[in-house]
């Protein structure tokens, strides 16, 4: 099977997808389904493998969203890259609704996840120092000179557990923090893909300013909902624009980043002690740091 690209994102996404005639495939993970059934597609040439984050009808809040699933689910389907997308708020007055942010830090805020596939063991701790691939950002980063988008080609994302928005106060020590965007659910599954020794970048999709900054208190709360909206529309716009530029440079930039053997390090614990039942439920990740057969 030949390297795919995975896409992690809403609904306007993978309408595109939909229209280039992508077929649903079913997959099965030993942490159960994934958000919604894969959809492959080719995609101005590329190959990829798309996932709706927070399934049909957005019925998954961002602290239920099977994350392991999803990741899991590319990995079996032969991704080795992922472009991700999710709506945030803007922490910065230059960062404006409908702009694009290829973010390269994060703040994990989150607690109610589970944020590892090796709960269970082995003990691995893969290096997160840069949480996104550098590699898939700098191609984005030259994909969006090509666009008449506002990229802004750093930020560092402030990930909340939700599903309620931040208070003025908690805002106000997001931006003092060093945050320049926040959302709800760029991990665990940055992390998840990083374990899976998949290459992981987010496009965060500014719908707002966050309530650091107070609305025009004239406006109507209707009329503000309406603009969040048609602001993530054209953000969402603007990202499938940008993706589709990636996909076009992303063949010629085979440069190593080391995400595909974060693994190689990262187990600490002694592979002769492994369970046998354990080491065969995660060969899809292990299985090429371990020597002999798993009896599978």
């Amino acid at each position: 099977m030949s390297p795919r690209i995975g896409i992690i994102g809403g609904t306007g996404l993978g309408d595109e997808l939909a229209r280039r005639g992508g077929e649903a495939v079913s997959v099965d993970t030993p942490f159960g389904s994934p958000s919604s059934a894969p959809i492959v597609a080719a995609w101005d040439g590329a190959e990829v493998v798309f996932i709706s984050r927070h399934g049909p009808g957005h019925r998954f809040n961002p602290s239920a969203v099977p994350y392991r699933a999803n990741i899991w689910a590319m990995k079996q389907l032969g991704v080795s890259a992922i472009l991700a997308s999710g709506a945030t708020g803007s922490l910065r007055e230059d960062i404006e609704p409908g702009h694009l942010v290829l973010c390269d830090q994060v703040i994990d805020k989150t607690f109610r996840r589970e944020s590892t596939f090796f709960d269970a063991g082995p003990v691995t701790h893969v290096e997160f120092a840069e949480p996104f691939c550098p590699r898939l950002r700098a191609v984005l980063a030259e994909a969006g000179g090509k666009t008449q988008t506002t990229v802004h080609h750093a930020g560092t994302y402030v990930c909340m557990e939700g599903p309620q928005f931040s208070t003025r106060a908690e805002s106000q020590m997001h931006r003092a923090w060093g945050g320049d965007v926040i959302g709800m659910t760029c991990m665990p599954e940055a992390k998840l893909a990083r374990e899976a020794e998949i290459c992981y970048t987010l496009i965060a999709l500014p719908t707002d300013y966050d309530c650091w900054r107070p609305p025009d208190p004239h406006r109507r709360h209707d009329d503000l909902l309406r603009e969040i909206l048609g602001n993530l529309k054209r953000a969402t716009d603007n990202a499938v624009a940008l993706m589709r530029e990636a996909l076009t440079i992303l063949p010629s930039r085979q440069g190593a980043c080391g995400c595909h053997d974060a693994l190689r390090l990262a187990i600490w614990s002694d592979k002769k002690s492994i369970n046998p039942d354990l080491r065969r439920r995660l060969d899809l990740l292990v299985g090429r740091y371990f020597e002999g057969p798993t009896g599978a």
